[in-house]
C-alpha cells in the first residue's frame, strides 16, 4: 500500500533524525530549560523578528491547541473557529474538555472565517440583553492552511487582526502546516506578519519533518504569565524537553523548514495537476499539500486496491471528494505511480 492519507506517517528528516543523534548522551535540565531550546527559541524569535516573544515547546498541534486556550481564556468565556476549524470537528472536544466552548461560524469549502463574520457575532452577544448567561466570545480561532488546505491572505489576516483588536479578542492561529503556507503558490503572509498580527500562533514540526513538536510563539506578553503553569498542569511540559529543542534547532536553521514544505508542495501540485488533467474537479482550492480531487466512487475503489487517501465529503451520489496529502518522505515515484495509474483509469 502507498499512503498518501496524511503527512506524519513517517518519522522525521535524517537531519533531525541525525541530530537526535548525536545529542543522545548529552545531559541537560529537563523541562525545556536546556541550551537547545534556548537556541531553537532565539531563531524562532529572529525568523519572526519579534525578539520579545515567548517561545514554548509542545508535543502536538492538539495539546497547543488546549493548552494554549486554557490559559487564555477566564472559565466563562469561549473560543470562535470556522465550523471546520480543527477544535471543532476533531480533538475528541479537547478545548470544550477544558471548560471553554467552540462558537462556530459558517464557512465555504476553503474552511476560512471573514473579520465581518467576527463582529457580527461579537455585537450579537453583546447586544443580547441575556448575554450574561451565555458564553462570552474572546478567542478567534483560525489555521494556515485551513482544514482544507486553503490560505488566508495576508489581507484576510490583518482584517482579523483589526477585528480581534477592536471588539477585545484574542487572535490564535494554528500553523500545524503552516510551513506549506508559507511558500505555497499564492502565499504572502510570512512569520514576521504573524508575529505582527496575532497574539499567538505555533509554529508546525510534526507534519513537516519533526518526529514530533510543535512551537508556540505568544507575542502578547499578557498571555504568556503562568503560561507554563497551565503548560505542566495539561500535561504539556516534557521532561526530556530538549529533544524538541534539537529537532526545532534543525528545522530552523539553513532554510530546512522552508525547502521540507516546498518539496510537499511541489509533489502535491504535480498530482493536482494529475487529477485536473483527468477532469476531475477539486472541492476546494488548495495551493499547499493537500489535494482534494472529487472522484466517482467506481474509480476511487480501484484506486483504493493500492493507495490510501482520507475519505472527505460526499458530493453527490455517484461521487465523493477526497484528500491526497504529501509529506517529507513522499517519494517521487509513488508520486508518479499514482499519476500513471489516473491516467490509465
Amino acid at each position: 500500500m502507498i499512503r498518501f492519507e496524511s503527512d506524519y506517517l513517517e518519522g522525521a528528516l535524517p537531519e533531525v533524525m541525525q541530530a537526535l543523534a548525536e545529542t543522545n548522551f548529552v545531559q541537560t535540565p529537563g523541562y525545556g530549560e536546556d541550551e537547545y531550546c534556548a537556541a531553537a527559541a532565539e531563531k524562532i524569535r529572529e525568523k519572526c523578528a519579534a525578539p520579545d516573544a515567548a517561545v514554548h515547546f509542545l508535543i502536538g498541534g492538539t495539546q497547543v491547541n488546549f493548552t494554549f486556550i486554557a490559559a487564555a481564556l477566564r472559565p466563562h468565556q469561549a473560543a470562535i473557529a470556522a465550523e471546520s476549524g480543527h477544535i471543532a470537528v476533531h480533538e475528541s472536544g479537547s478545548v470544550e474538555a477544558t471548560g471553554h466552548k467552540v462558537i462556530t461560524l459558517p464557512c465555504g469549502p476553503e474552511g476560512k472565517i471573514s473579520a465581518a463574520q467576527v463582529r457580527s457575532l461579537v455585537e450579537a452577544h453583546w447586544a443580547d440583553a441575556t448575554h450574561e448567561h451565555q458564553p462570552q466570545p474572546r478567542l478567534v480561532y483560525i489555521s494556515q492552511p485551513t482544514e482544507n488546505g486553503a490560505i488566508y491572505s495576508l489581507a484576510e489576516i490583518e482584517a482579523l487582526s483589526r477585528a480581534c483588536r477592536e471588539k477585545g479578542l484574542i487572535f490564535f492561529i494554528d500553523g500545524a502546516r503552516l510551513g506549506t503556507a508559507l511558500v505555497c503558490p499564492g502565499a504572502d503572509a510570512g512569520l514576521r506578519d504573524l508575529a505582527r498580527l496575532a497574539d499567538a500562533f505555533y509554529i508546525g514540526g510534526t507534519k513537516l519533518g519533526a518526529l514530533f513538536g510543535e512551537a508556540l510563539v505568544i507575542t502578547n506578553a499578557e498571555l504568556n504569565r503562568d503560561f507554563r503553569y497551565i503548560e505542566k498542569q495539561r500535561g504539556g511540559m516534557l521532561a526530556k524537553g530538549r529533544l524538541l529543542g534539537v529537532q526545532f534547532g534543525v528545522l530552523m536553521s539553513g532554510g530546512l523548514y522552508e525547502r521540507t514544505a516546498e518539496r510537499e508542495v511541489a509533489l502535491a501540485w504535480r498530482l493536482r495537476r494529475a487529477f485536473e488533467a483527468k477532469g476531475w474537479p477539486l472541492y476546494c482550492d488548495s495551493p499547499t499539500n493537500q489535494q482534494f480531487p472529487i472522484v466517482p466512487d467506481a474509480v476511487l475503489a480501484r484506486l483504493a486496491e493500492k493507495y490510501s487517501f482520507s475519505d472527505w465529503a460526499r458530493v453527490d451520489e455517484n461521487h465523493r471528494a477526497v484528500r491526497f496529502c504529501t509529506s517529507w518522505a513522499t517519494r517521487e515515484e509513488d508520486v508518479e505511480a499514482l499519476i500513471a495509474d489516473i491516467e490509465a483509469l
